[in-house]
């Protein structure tokens, strides 16, 4: 094995072996106190008599207690609701000259990452599926240390200065006199917040989007929307902006069906995460960034240090140079996805910062946060938060210490133990910052060139399709429907009317205000990469719903799930209630579930099986025409063959042979090319969702 090979291996297996210290197997062992001691009564406290008081020196009760009572720590105040998952990053194509961080340029490693991705503004008990920015964070477990990118699925933020972080999500939190709404931005507050503080008006244009609704974890871009700084070994900086692009291509779903997920599976993403990478589908994320040279800074019409600005990929391509792959859930959430601790300021040689002053307040924001939630200075010693790489300093104590260093010796310099450890000078790994020459009188305000706040929420408007466009609208109605007062709503139009007067006309007519005329930016370019509809379209691991009951056709059956199982699509079979049916040959079948128990919200496509006697008893339960017509109200793939056609024509949609293809029907008779039909439903879930379809009696 060659040394390169070696390291791989090292690095690739470390973190696991070191998680494998702490995990613990139950089976078959007896039970003890949590200081090793064996317990020989787990039902009853210790008491004077059987009926007497309990005793305070019962240690186990009161150890056992104590711990229940103290299960819960403090939740995240933003990004509480989340969930995670290992797996590994490959580097495509060397950085050299870039930079120096070794994980970017050494395309023989595996290097280990965990993920975890999160809403933002509801509580850990809220549900997956509102209309929100969700968390995209990884950490890199490198062999120079831990290196965190901490970023969201949207690539700018709603303000400009970290000063404004508290004012934010005090904003688009529950009210405070009554803790309502939650997980929702649909409050006075929070549109306050927006009509006031303009800057915000190019991150709400991607908030009222389909972005802040994805289908999964698995199918939603990740940026990590700050400008940083990549330096070489000779000193020498770019600037860069970081990508994640999802493999499966980037998608969405509907906004009637996110409200009805929350009720139906308030679980929905995560559960998607969990299951496919148990069945094996394993997420992937390719990995880009995008350069520019330290002379041309001040190139652009915006700034590059603006997070409310992003860098159009027209202008600036995205470099892809590496993917990581998701491939092991979690052994315990709390241990490892509630207890990870991310921070943008966990850099490794080669990775610097920008003036960023929104990225500047995360630096300090970050460490205080994790002291608070995990109980004091040494949260790094949490295994879900040990680097792979040894760990040496003069830090001792705190809550919560794990490491037992050893000697008399904890300052710097020393002679006593030889001065050790003594920081690594740059030519040996140790971390240097770029040498950035600054000078200024010290003063509290913002640079003139953050000043435009509407051009690139133009931009963003003019890149999106009729049908992004028509769903932005009816999500500002929704949203400012739900505000009481009317002078805010005015107001939202009135900002919004320098952002483009058709949409803030549009709003207006659904809110009961008044379009302002002749604000708007007059910008006219558009970026192709901004809309979903140029997304990759794939059917891999697309959920299909099989609907089916006594008397359908094996063999058909049978050809249908090796069809999709072949182009990776996932099918679950669903009939009118759990237990063996029959087919028209005596062949037994299992369903998944029951109608009663699942729902088309939670599907990508359906499949209606022919067979008189199946289809009959479908029709008879009118959860399954509910079933389909949901279905195709969200825009979703149906096929049916046969006398599976009546159910179709029972949910009221009509067969046009001229239209059905391209509004996602796919209807076969009793006589058809099995091989042909299934070819084309395949190719119909790729498309995600058929936008020209309404449903007609």
């Amino acid at each position: 094995m060659t040394q390169n090979n070696k390291k791989n291996e090292v690095i690739k297996n470390s973190k696991n072996m070191q998680l494998n210290e702490y995990r613990v197997n139950n089976n078959g062992q007896s039970m003890t106190t949590n200081q090793g001691l064996r317990v020989s009564e787990d039902e009853h406290s210790l008491k004077a008599g059987v009926r007497g008081p309990t005793l305070m020196e019962d240690f186990h009760f009161r150890e056992k207690m104590t711990h229940f009572d103290h299960e819960r720590i403090p939740e995240r105040i933003v990004h509480a609701r989340g969930f995670g998952a290992h797996g590994y990053f490959e580097l495509y194509e060397p950085l050299t000259g870039i930079t120096k961080a070794k994980f970017l340029n050494d395309t023989s490693l595996k290097t280990p990452v965990f993920v975890r991705f999160s809403t933002v503004a509801g509580s850990r008990g809220s549900s997956d599926t509102v209309r929100d920015v969700r968390g995209f964070s990884t950490k890199f477990y490198t062999d120079e240390g831990n290196y965190d990118l901490v970023g969201n699925n949207m690539p700018v933020f709603f303000i400009q200065d970290a000063m404004k972080f508290p004012d934010f999500i005090h904003a688009v939190k529950p009210e405070p006199h009554n803790e309502i709404p939650q997980a929702a931005s649909a409050h006075d507050t929070f549109w306050d917040f927006v009509a006031n503080n303009t800057e915000s008006a190019h991150m709400i244009m991607w908030a009222m989007s389909d972005r802040s609704l994805p289908r999964s974890f698995r199918m939603m871009e990740g940026f990590g929307v700050h400008t940083f700084r990549f330096v070489n070994e000779e000193g020498k900086s770019h600037f860069v902006k970081f990508h994640w692009k999802p493999v499966l291509g980037t998608h969405s779903l509907v906004w009637d069906e996110t409200q009805k997920i929350a009720g139906k599976d308030p679980d929905f993403n995560r559960r998607d995460l969990w299951d496919a990478i148990e069945s094996g589908n394993y997420p992937e994320f390719e990995f880009g960034v995008q350069l520019l040279k330290e002379e041309d800074e001040f190139k652009f019409d915006f700034d590059i240090l603006d997070a409310t600005k992003l860098w159009p990929e027209e202008m600036i391509p995205v470099q892809i140079i590496g993917k990581m792959t998701l491939n092991r859930n979690t052994d315990n959430f709390f241990a490892e996805t509630e207890q990870v601790a991310f921070h943008p300021g966990h850099l490794v040689p080669g990775i610097d910062f920008s003036n960023d002053p929104l990225l500047q307040g995360r630096l300090f924001s970050y460490t205080d946060t994790q002291i608070s939630r995990l109980g004091g200075p040494n949260f790094a010693e949490i295994p879900i938060n040990r680097p792979i790489a040894p760990v040496h300093n003069n830090q001792r104590d705190g809550m919560h210490r794990m490491t037992i260093n050893q000697g008399p010796v904890s300052y710097h310099k020393n002679s006593l133990a030889g001065n050790s450890p003594e920081p690594a000078p740059e030519k040996k790994g140790g971390y240097a910052h770029y040498a950035e020459k600054v000078e200024g009188h010290k003063i509290q305000a913002r640079s003139d060139s953050f000043k435009d706040h509407f051009s690139q929420a133009t931009l963003f408007w003019n890149s999106m399709s009729a049908v992004e466009k028509e769903h932005i609208v009816n999500a500002f109605r929704f949203e400012l429907g739900k505000v009481k007062s009317k002078e805010i709503r005015q107001n939202v139009v009135d900002v919004f009317s320098h952002v483009a007067e058709d949409l803030a006309e549009q709003i207006a007519s659904g809110i009961g205000a008044k379009a302002t005329e002749g604000k708007a930016t007059g910008v006219t370019a558009s970026s192709p990469a901004l809309s979903q509809e140029n997304s990759i379209k794939t059917a891999r691991t697309r959920k299909v719903a099989i609907l089916v009951d006594n008397g359908f056709y094996d063999n058909e059956i049978k050809q249908v799930l090796q069809a999709l199982a072949k182009a990776g699509v996932t099918a679950d079979i669903i009939s009118t209630k759990l237990g063996p049916i029959a087919s028209e040959n005596g062949a037994v079948l299992e369903p998944d579930y029951a109608l009663l128990t699942s729902d088309s919200l939670l599907y990508d496509a359906v499949y209606i099986a022919r067979g008189r006697t199946s289809v009959d008893q479908l029709l008879a339960d009118p959860k399954s025409i509910d079933f389909v017509k949901e279905a195709f109200q969200h825009y979703k793939t149906i096929a049916a063959v046969g006398e599976g056609n009546e159910l179709l024509a029972a949910a009221g949609i009509k067969l046009d042979a001229s239209s059905a293809a391209d509004r996602g029907i796919i209807s076969a008779a009793d006589t058809y090319d099995l091989h042909a039909f299934t070819k084309g439903f395949v190719m119909a879930i790729a498309q995600h969702r058929h936008w020209h379809r309404k449903l007609r009696s």
